[in-house]
């Protein structure tokens, strides 16, 4: 079975291989019927013998050789002298356009020789002869001819029009004759067509026709813009009904295309006179004109295909909104315009619930509401983004007093918007949200991914919108602090009620309440008071949902935001007394020690993964507070290290924060020493390495499967590192040379002894020490090298690895290997 075609294009395609088929099958039949009537003839006369070369099979005697059944003659083959249906088309396309050629030349320059009775028998006789020459051509079997024939009859009766108007009535309104002939053509076409039947040309180069008379009409009458534009929609609507009832697919494809080229012109008429309107009397034309738009392509959309429907849908949905919002949006100010756009695109909703309406038709109408939404929020999308960041010029001036208003607080970044329209949008869209939300639910689709994600859009817009009306408003200072904290709450008691509304609601909900706490967090760093009291109650807040939640991604941020608003409250404690940032960030580290022990005591992954982060982060911020200050940032260091040990008590953790406590450990002690102005570190730090090496020689022999990395690299760390720091700004020998030997010893006892990290510690620094001896010298081999040689050099280098790459590459994985070996 010949799947059904899926679009008109496809429909088209197949008929036309249809088509050609039945004109291969008719030639060949016709030449069987020849075949026939000469064999008929010679068996009147005599006893009938097949003619020469034809192919046949009676015998003299019918009785005893009856005839055998009649075969299809035998079909041309593609490559033979007769050619087939493409090579016949192709000769009438050629022969079409060379008549017209000819007929426009002898029309242009050939006509004025003739008289007026020479010219009307030229025009009769050709014209007459090409519109009847079809009817004969179609007799004798001849389609394709006599659509070639039809083609150039169609362009003689243009040529006569023009004809007409160049010599007979050259005095006539161009474009007023131009709207009479096309109708006259449009209207002879047609009936042309509808005589002639089996000729297809004719009626789509009618409907072609018909789309002119009534806009050249409109012009020539010296209609406005206004009429012309209706002139294009009357066209359009006429176009449709062609399209709905015309007969066949090419006058239904035909009226289409032009119906939708004549509407998009009067659709672009109407807007662009709405737009540049000046008041409701002004806007009133082009409204009507955007409606009327709207009633063609609804009713277009009601007879159409789905795709097209749902098209239709849309652009009529469209229109409508265009038009009447172009009307009431000339009564309010420009930046409350978008409101009025979005009330009216939110007025297409109710067609849903029109059964009578066609469903795809109903979905294009709802697609239409949809996108004026997105548009409205797009358009004040900006400004709330502004408004909502307005508050970070706050870091500028921390703690500068009280405003009276909130807007005051974002004043520095000018992040308000001009009046209250974005807050309204704003809300409208969650409003129309929330009830398409509950109207799903009634209709039981809930929890679908749909009704999820209009529940999710319309908390994220209330969470937006809620702070920039607060802001735009100028509401008092201490009242908008109150309400973003309610907001904060009702957003947490959201995500905490996963069981009753949408999973990916719950989790919008939860990510705006960070949002909302953030901001209303930069709105409290303008008052001490505010500063306590909203980052206390927002560490209680998201401590209980925390505590009560069962979600890992609700707990685990809300364990991170915990520890947040905790360091926060440690900071603003430390400017409050007056520490300076340095011994402030020995008060923040409280933050991190409670948590350790919380991890310490709670010993369950899903929240001690969540408290460990925000540890760390705190143990960030008290380093960046200590930076100025040496003995102060050595302190934090080795309190860090306590804590990253007090870590490494649990099993799961020991590994990595034992190698981290040894480093910080460590790394206090550099800082300390640079900090004191040392300038042999070696009286500080050869004791503890000689007693940490003891320890950890001590620990190997108890337990030989120890890494030497735990059990000597914080003991060789402690002094190989200063002494390096010490090595550069020391310009006596002695360093260098006594540093180089225990290096040397360092690596070779790490060598025998298979211990890696003695062995790329001593390797380490010895290679830095060569460096460091070294480095004059080869700067000045390099100076007096010309200038060339460098890359000379680089390139021999580059070559040499090069040739013996997998050499190369083996010895560094043996390398690798026998390094990982080590313990």
């Amino acid at each position: 079975m010949t799947p059904l075609p899926s679009s008109p294009a496809e429909e088209l395609a197949l008929l036309e291989r249809e088509l050609i088929w039945l004109d291969t099958r008719r030639a060949q039949l016709l030449r069987r019927r020849s075949w026939l009537k000469a064999a008929l003839r010679a068996q009147s006369g005599r006893g009938w013998q097949p003619p020469p070369g034809v192919p046949g099979g009676w015998a003299h005697d019918p009785a005893a050789h009856p005839a055998p059944p009649v075969r299809s003659a035998p079909a041309v083959p593609p490559g033979s002298a007769t050619g087939g249906p493409g090579a016949q088309h192709v000769l009438l396309i050629l022969g079409g356009l060379l008549l017209a050629v000819a007929a426009i030349a002898f029309t242009l320059f050939s006509w004025g020789e003739l008289g007026i009775a020479g010219r009307a028998v030229v025009l009769a006789g050709v014209t007459a002869g090409a519109l009847g020459a079809p009817v004969l051509l179609l007799r004798r079997g001849l389609g394709a001819t006599a659509e070639a024939v039809g083609a150039v009859a169609l362009l003689l009766t243009v040529l006569d029009a023009y004809a007409l108007h160049a010599a007979v009535l050259p005095e006539a309104d161009g474009a007023g004759y131009a709207a009479f002939a096309s109708g006259a053509l449009a209207a002879g076409w047609t009936a042309y067509g509808a005589g002639m039947g089996r000729l297809r040309l004719p009626l789509p180069a009618a409907v072609v026709a018909g789309q002119f008379p009534l806009v050249l009409g409109a012009w020539a009458a010296g209609g406005s813009v206004l009429v012309i534009g209706w002139a294009l929609l009357v066209t359009a609507a006429g176009s449709v009904v062609v399209a709905v009832r015309g007969p066949g697919l090419a006058v239904r494809a035909t009226a289409w295309s032009g119906a939708g080229a004549t509407w998009a012109g009067g659709l672009l008429i109407g807007l662009g006179e709405s737009v540049s309107a000046g008041g409701p009397l002004g806007a009133a034309g082009p409204g009507a004109l955007l409606l009327g738009a709207a009633a063609v392509a609804l009713t277009a959309a009601w007879r159409a295909p789905r795709e097209m429907a749902v098209t239709g849908g849309v652009v009529a949905g469209l229109a409508a909104v265009a038009g009447v919002g172009g009307v009431l949006r000339t009564g309010v100010p420009w930046s409350w315009s978008v409101v009025v756009h979005l009330l009216c695109g939110a007025a297409l909703a109710p067609v849903a619930r029109i059964a009578v309406v066609p469903r795809p038709v109903r979905g294009g109408v709802l697609g239409a509401a949809a996108g004026v939404t997105g548009l409205a929020v797009l358009a004040v999308l900006p400004s709330a983004a502004a408004t909502l960041l307005g508050p970070a010029a706050v870091l500028t001036g921390l703690w500068a007093g009280a405003p009276g208003g909130v807007r005051e607080v974002a004043a520095g970044a000018g992040a308000w918007p001009d009046d209250m329209s974005v807050p309204v949008v704003l809300l409208v869209v969650a409003v129309l949200l929330g009830a398409a939300y509950a109207s799903l639910v009634q209709e039981g689709r809930a929890p679908a991914k749909g009704t999820g994600a209009a529940g999710a859009v319309a908390v994220g817009l209330v969470s937006a919108a809620v702070p920039v009306l607060l802001v735009t408003a100028g509401v008092a200072y201490a009242a908008a602090l109150a309400v973003d904290l309610l907001l904060v709450a009702g957003l947490l008691g959201a995500a905490l009620a996963v069981r009753r509304v949408p999973a990916v609601a719950g989790a919008t909900a939860l990510w705006c309440a960070v949002a909302v706490a953030a901001h209303t967090g930069l709105l409290a760093l303008a008052s001490e008071p505010a500063t306590y009291a909203v980052s206390g109650l927002l560490l209680v807040l998201f401590a209980a949902v925390a505590a009560r939640s069962g979600e890992v991604v609700a707990r685990s941020l809300s364990l991170v935001m915990s520890v947040v608003c905790a360091l926060v409250v440690a900071v603003a404690a430390g400017a409050s007394l007056e520490l300076g940032a340095a011994r402030t960030a020995v008060l923040v580290l409280a933050v991190p020690a409670v948590v350790v022990v919380l991890g310490l005591w709670l010993r369950t992954p899903a929240v001690v993964v969540p408290l460990e982060a925000g540890a760390g982060f705190g143990a960030l911020v008290a380093l960046g507070l200590a930076l100025t200050d040496g003995a102060h940032l050595s302190l934090v260091l080795a309190l860090c290290g306590v804590l990253a040990a007090a870590t490494a008590v649990r099993p799961e953790r020991r590994p990595g924060a034992g190698y981290l406590a040894m480093g910080l450990f460590a790394l206090a002690t550099w800082v300390r020493l640079v900090s004191a102005g040392v300038t042999h570190p070696e009286a500080y730090t050869l004791p503890v390495s000689v007693i940490a090496c003891a320890v950890g020689l001590l620990r190997r022999h108890t337990d030989p499967e120890a890494s030497s990395w735990a059990a000597f690299g914080p003991g060789l760390g402690v002094t190989l590192g200063p002494s390096l720091l010490a090595l550069w700004s020391d310009p006596h020998w002695q360093r260098p040379l006594l540093l180089g030997a225990a290096a040397l010893a360092v690596t070779v006892t790490g060598a025998v002894r298979r211990l890696q990290a003695p062995l790329l510690l001593g390797g380490g620094t010895l290679a830095l020490v060569a460096l460091h001896e070294l480095a004059p010298h080869v700067a000045q081999v390099f100076d007096a090298l010309p200038r060339w040689s460098v890359p000379a050099l680089a390139g021999l280098l580059l070559l040499a690895l090069g040739a013996t790459y997998e050499q190369r590459l083996r010895d560094a994985r043996r390398l690798r290997e026998h390094v990982g070996r080590m313990r």
